[in-house]
């Protein structure tokens, strides 16, 4: 998904989506993941244990009935890259590499894969005896034909292979890609949009219709497109032939609806179950005995962007605000205890390798961004703007007047006052708040955002390149060759070990120097009815086949 302040490896969420998931949770009781079943009540996100899946399904279920927030704009990812869109076609289109619901990955169309040249060529096997939903059989030809189109320009995953020189067929069965350097983060994106497989015939005939409604898939997965009836519904149906294992849901349809109409669907049943972004769901189920709610891992986070105004382009000021905002209680006055406080800008949804190493490395960044800040905080952070002199002009927090935002806005406010600098909020319609990540003259007049992003791989080092010298989302203007160098390096390493490494010490550096301000980590959720279960609960849902786990939750049904 390409938004315009987004770099090579990161991806911003929308704000809506983001933020209306987190708000959503104000009110709301966990149910499912965190509780035995049967009981009631619940438990703050903050103490929440985060399940990347669901109990595993028992029994097949004929029609599952899911919503979205919105109707796709369009089903040919490269050229519209939605999350609703992606929310469909995970079932139906497969990837060379997997994402997981543990959020690591594995090979998927291709069989394996071996690097050589130092790392400068990575070549793929592709697997045999797939068909596409034609019955046409998968071919290297159709995926280095795919690769070729992804990274056309002007299609959404472009940005992937700019490291990429040249993409061939070095035999019937391999396609071989070629780097300028070793590429860490390519096999990541492998497992997202830019690892699509398109039946190259399907795609020509369709023309630029393709991905419109009445045109059919060009894809591999266990499901395959039945039916796009503009405005109404979309029908995937269970693929015979697929070469895997087999859905136990045979048809899902896909409606829209947000707010009260998403509601009423799930509280009467007429809808089974989605993955929530409309921040009027929890509460209004929060009583529904019939429904069950799941949270799980996710790349999500809420952080402060400071800019280069003025206000914040002193480090120490930055750190001051970090070790004096309250961040327990913007998740329990902004998000109900439903978001986590968190020390890094990344969500632990990204530890797709080496988590004991990341969770470690987690622990130790809590002194420079404690969840709630002691005396000995303030009074460092008092110390750090005595050193640094305080602002002459009142710092300027730019927001829109959402729940959470607001919330985060007065936080920030309060921080920065109780170290002696003074502070002033700027609350602007969503549509103009927008204009803030992409636009730096309409960011001219703020000092810090409160915003949110999001990750499309499970790696932090699909994050920290925004703190690259000459990063466009680098707006502080932070320099350091150090962590320049490093970050490269990391970006080159394919070891995991060393990777992780590498990643845990330009994490220290970025939060040490509050670069951006990490606030919370977000979780996925998932409203579900409880005679049914089996999908995932983790970010992986965006990437990952979830309809074909899910069933019945006893027997059949």
């Amino acid at each position: 998904m390409r938004l315009p302040v987004a770099t090579t490896t990161s991806r911003r969420v929308p704000a809506a989506a983001l933020l209306a998931t987190a708000t959503l949770l104000v009110t709301t009781a966990c149910a499912g993941a965190d509780r035995p079943e049967g009981e009631g009540g619940g438990t703050p996100a903050a103490d929440l244990k985060l399940d990347a899946t669901t109990p595993a399904a028992k029994g097949p279920v004929k029609k599952a009935n899911w919503l979205l927030e919105d109707e796709p704009d369009s089903l040919d990812l490269d050229a519209q890259g939605g999350s609703a869109g992606r929310v469909v076609l995970t079932n139906v289109c497969e990837r060379l590499y997997q994402l997981q619901p543990d959020m690591t990955t594995k090979p998927q169309l291709a069989e394996e894969s071996e690097t050589s040249d130092g790392g400068r060529k990575l070549t793929f096997t592709v697997r045999e005896g797939v068909t596409f939903h034609d019955g046409t059989k998968l071919t290297a030809d159709d995926v280095l034909w795919s690769l070729k189109r992804h990274a056309s320009k002007d299609m959404e995953q472009s940005d992937e292979f700019e490291n990429v020189t040249s993409m061939k067929k070095t035999a019937p069965h391999r396609v071989t890609v070629t780097f300028k350097e070793p590429d860490a983060m390519f096999l990541k994106a492998m497992a997202g949009d830019a690892g699509i497989v398109w039946n190259r015939k399907q795609v020509t005939e369709s023309g630029k219709e393709f991905g419109t409604p009445g045109q059919p898939d060009a894809c591999s997965g266990p499901y395959e497109l039945a039916r796009w009836k503009s405005g109404d519904s979309i029908t995937l149906r269970a693929y015979d032939d697929y070469w895997g294992k087999k859905p136990l849901t045979r048809e899902v349809v896909f409606r829209w609806a947000s707010d009260s109409a998403l509601v009423n669907a799930l509280k009467t049943g007429a809808a089974d179950g989605a993955y929530a972004e409309s921040p009027n769901t929890a509460a209004a189920l929060r009583a529904d005995k019939d429904l069950a709610q799941y949270y799980g891992p996710s790349t999500a986070s809420l952080a402060l962007i400071p800019t280069d105004r003025g206000g914040l382009t002193d480090p120490r000021i930055r750190r001051a605000l970090s070790l004096s905002l309250d961040r327990t209680g913007i998740a329990d006055s902004g998000y109900g205890g439903l978001v986590q406080p968190w020390a890094s800008p990344v969500g632990s949804g990204a530890w797709g390798y080496e988590k004991a190493a990341f969770a470690a490395a987690q622990q130790k960044l809590d002194p420079l961004a404690p969840a709630s800040p002691s005396a000995s905080d303030i009074a460092r952070a008092k110390k750090l703007v005595k050193e640094a002199g305080a602002p002459t002009d009142p710092v300027v927090i730019g927001t829109d007047a959402s729940q959470g935002r607001t919330v985060i806005a007065n936080a920030t406010r309060a921080a920065l006052q109780r170290v002696g600098i003074r502070a002033e909020i700027k609350t602007v319609p969503t549509a103009q708040f927008e204009e803030f990540y992409s636009d730096p003259t309409a960011r001219a007049d703020i000092d810090v955002l409160v915003g949110d992003w999001y990750i499309s791989k499970a790696d932090p080092m699909g994050f920290y390149d925004n703190g690259l010298s000459d990063s466009p989302n680098n707006w502080v203007g932070f320099k350091d060759a150090t962590y320049d160098r490093q970050v490269k390096q990391a970006l080159g390493t394919l070891d995991d070990a060393a990777r992780a490494k590498l990643a845990t010490t330009v994490q220290r550096t970025f939060v040490e120097n509050a670069v951006w301000i990490p606030v919370a980590q977000v979780p996925t959720i998932l409203v579900l009815n409880k005679k049914l279960t089996g999908p995932t609960a983790s970010q992986s849902y965006l990437y990952y086949p979830w309809a074909a786990g899910l069933g019945a939750r006893k027997g059949h049904q």
